[in-house]
């Protein structure tokens, strides 16, 4: 199965924090089964202290493909599950892990996260947890 990682996930890494999430993702194999999302991409490079700490930051990262989240077609999609969503009286917080979430839901991808925008996305969307 490929993971998609979450920038929760990645900053908790880059934090040298130890979390479930963090010891998941060292325990995924092989490693070319995790992709990462063009927006998660810019979610880890936002928190860069400096431009070479974010140059040091993407040069690890582009070791996993990078994909793009959005496409028209995503978007709507992503919108329709919004609706879906507040129609149950949930509001994801967040439209970049709506996003993120209605991504892996199309490619299949099982998503690695520590932030609770997603749990509803599992629980009423099908979203596969890692």
């Amino acid at each position: 199965m490929i993971v998609c990682v979450d920038s929760s996930v990645w900053i908790a890494l880059l934090r040298g924090q130890d979390t479930p999430e963090v010891a998941r993702l060292h325990a995924i194999e092989p490693p070319h089964a995790i992709v990462l999302g063009d927006l998660i991409l810019l979610e880890v490079l936002q928190g860069a202290r400096d431009d070479a700490h974010a140059a040091r930051i993407e040069g690890n990262l582009r070791a996993f493909p990078v994909e793009p989240v959005l496409t028209e077609a995503r978007a709507v999609r992503a919108a329709a599950l919004y609706r879906q969503l507040r129609a149950r009286g949930i509001t994801i917080r967040r439209t970049i892990d709506l996003a993120i979430g209605t991504f892996c839901l199309d490619r299949g991808y099982a998503l690695l996260h520590a932030d609770r925008d997603f749990v509803p996305m599992s629980a009423h969307l099908g979203l596969t947890m890692a």
